[in-house]
Parts: C-alpha cells; sequence; structure tokens
C-alpha cells in the first residue's frame, strides 16, 4: 500500500505527497474533526509536523524536492492514520489552539473548543476589566488555562479536572509555557474539591456527547477517553450540576460559558428558564453559551 518504494520514487515534492496523501485518506474513508476538516488539510498537517514547518505556513513551498528520508517519514505517518485510525494530533503528539502547540495523547481529548475567540478577544463585551481569577473547569490538556494566562498576564487561573490522567497532560503544558506560578491544577469533581473562591470568569468545555452519540462515534473518538466525551442520555448531565452550583463561584459580576456542542438543542429546551445568551464565532463553531451571575 503506501511502503510502495516506487510511489516513494514517484512522488517527489511536498505537493505530490499532498496530493497522494489526501487520495488515500479519502480512498480510505477516514472521518475528519480534530483540528482538519477535510483530506487535504490532513495530509498537509502530517507533512508540516515532519518537515517542522508551522500549521499556518503557505504554500510557496509545494514545489519543493522532499529528501527520500522524509517522504518516507511522511508515508510512515499517513499509513498509521489510515491503519490505525487515530486523529493526527495523537499521531504527532502535538495539538495547535489559539495558535500555539500543545502536548497532547490519548489521555485528553484533542483540543478544538471554538472558545479561543472569547479569550484572544478578552470575553469582550461581557467583562470590562482583565479579570483577576479565572476558573477553567474540566481543563483536559490545560489548553483554555494556558492560553488565559498568557492573555491576561495579571490573572490567576485554577485549572480543574476530575481526571489524574488528564491533569498530568495539563501540568506538561502549563510547565511548557512557565506558568506553574500562575496556573494552579485542582483535582475535583466540578466543584467537590475546590477551594472557598470566587472567579470573574468560569469558562468550562465538560463532556456533552449524548449517549446515541456516543455510540455512533467513528474510529478516530473512539481513541478519547470516554470520561472526557460521555455527558448521559442527553449529553447535559454534567452541564445540570455546573448550573446548580456555578453562581457560588461567581464574583458579583462574574460570568459563565459552558460549551454544549451538538447538544445545543437539547440544552435549549432543558435549560429554557435560564436566560442564555448564545455565542457566535467568526471563525466558525457553535454551541456555546453564556450566563452572568445573577442570570444564574
Amino acid at each position: 500500500m503506501i511502503k510502495n518504494n516506487q510511489i516513494l520514487h514517484e512522488l517527489q515534492t511536498f505537493r505530490d505527497m499532498a496530493r497522494w496523501g489526501a487520495s488515500q485518506f479519502n480512498a480510505a474513508g477516514l472521518h475528519f474533526g480534530h483540528g482538519n476538516t477535510n483530506a487535504w488539510d490532513e495530509a498537509l498537517y502530517l507533512i508540516r509536523h515532519v518537515l517542522h514547518l508551522s500549521p499556518s505556513e503557505d504554500m510557496h513551498v509545494a514545489d519543493a524536492q522532499l529528501l527520500l528520508s522524509e517522504r518516507e517519514a511522511i508515508a510512515n505517518l499517513f499509513e498509521r492514520r489510515i491503519r490505525e485510525r487515530k486523529p493526527a494530533p495523537y499521531l504527532t503528539q502535538q495539538a495547535w489552539f489559539s495558535g500555539l502547540p500543545f502536548y497532547v495523547d490519548e489521555r485528553v481529548i484533542i483540543p478544538r473548543s471554538p472558545m479561543t475567540e472569547l479569550i484572544e478577544q478578552a470575553f469582550s463585551p461581557w467583562v470590562d476589566q482583565d479579570p483577576k481569577m479565572i476558573l477553567d473547569l474540566c481543563t483536559g490538556s490545560g489548553c483554555i488555562a494556558v492560553v488565559c494566562a498568557l492573555t491576561f498576564p495579571d490573572a490567576h487561573i485554577d485549572a480543574v479536572d476530575i481526571s489524574q490522567d488528564a491533569l498530568a497532560v495539563a501540568k506538561k503544558n502549563i510547565a511548557h509555557y512557565q506558568l506553574d506560578h500562575r496556573v494552579q491544577l485542582i483535582e475535583s469533581d466540578l466543584f467537590a474539591n475546590m477551594p472557598q473562591q470566587t472567579y470573574s470568569v468560569i469558562i468550562c468545555n465538560p463532556p456533552y456527547v449524548d449517549a446515541k452519540e456516543m455510540s455512533a462515534l467513528p474510529p478516530e473518538y473512539q481513541h478519547e477517553p470516554t470520561l472526557a466525551l460521555a455527558g448521559g442520555d442527553d449529553g447535559l448531565q454534567i452541564v445540570q450540576r455546573i448550573l446548580e452550583q456555578a453562581a457560588n463561584y461567581l464574583t458579583p459580576d462574574g460570568i459563565l460559558m459552558v460549551e454544549v456542542g451538538e447538544s445545543e438543542q437539547a440544552a435549549r429546551a432543558r435549560f429554557s428558564d435560564y436566560p442564555m445568551t448564545w455565542l457566535t464565532f467568526e471563525r466558525g463553531g457553535h454551541g456555546v453559551f453564556l450566563l452572568t451571575r445573577e442570570q444564574l
């Protein structure tokens, strides 16, 4: 299949490898959704990783000839992507979020939340002043906590997760960005082990996949930890608990932002008593609501 040396000798350039890889991925019926949405972008991502180029590198190198060793390394990644059906970031152990690289492995879900836009916009217009205390609930890889810390240099961030495995990955990412002094990791089932503290912002990407969707997940998603995906029958079991407790941890002018993804319609119906603001994103994405402390 992919490890055919004759084929590798015929494929000379970056563009050749990308076209061929995309064709192989489409023929294999792969599923995309962990940073890339199609076979072409997936192939480009893996090629750039091998060549140590950033994901934003444009195609001015498209006709550069590749060394045989580079083509072999790329072909090996292509082959693994098809054979193992692992999302590309698990193969490279690197995911990009808000333009920054983060270490990931199968102990955490792959970062892909649209909420990065909210952080980049300093939570405007919902927050008047830079927040001093931020809670990243269900932190996973710690990517949201890290981006918050880099965006708000005077803020302290508490990053909470129930999973010791996830916290180990988050610790690695926090250390990489030298933020140990401002980002504190807390092992807790939501608010259960939290200190008596209030926050200007609580941001949360909880498990929200409903039971029906969990049973039909493509193989790529089955490599992610079930604990970080499954949200009960309607996907809102964890969200319900957050809504019941969050007000106790918000400052008087604090806000809560929660991502529920494809469970948005279920959330609109189940939580109709809450005056939720559903946010929109310039770069795509949906299923994120905002509530103020007063509205909770």
